[in-house]
């Protein structure tokens, strides 16, 4: 039996800024290079400051040709990212 591991928040935001050409992330991956800074220095009510922007600047990015990330991905990284921001 396969079991499923879930990406963690550093790892989802490590994604979208691998998947920085993607004309639909724009200011997102702003938003997530800052947040990997802030997650290493502790400072988490900026991080989940940062994280609410990261999650509303993704709305537009799909699975496609010119993107590197899967559609699971993708998927994945936004529930990792809301359930964060809880």
């Amino acid at each position: 039996m396969e079991t499923a591991t879930r990406m963690t928040v550093k790892e989802a935001l490590e994604l979208i800024v691998a998947d920085q050409d993607c004309p639909a992330l724009n200011y997102c991956v702003n938003y997530a290079k800052y947040a990997l800074g802030l997650s290493a220095s502790g400072q988490l009510a900026e991080l989940r400051l940062q994280l609410l922007y990261t999650v509303s600047n993704i709305t537009h990015w799909r699975a496609g040709k010119n993107v590197k990330a899967t559609k699971e991905q993708i998927k994945e990284c936004r529930e990792v990212l809301k359930a964060a921001c809880k």
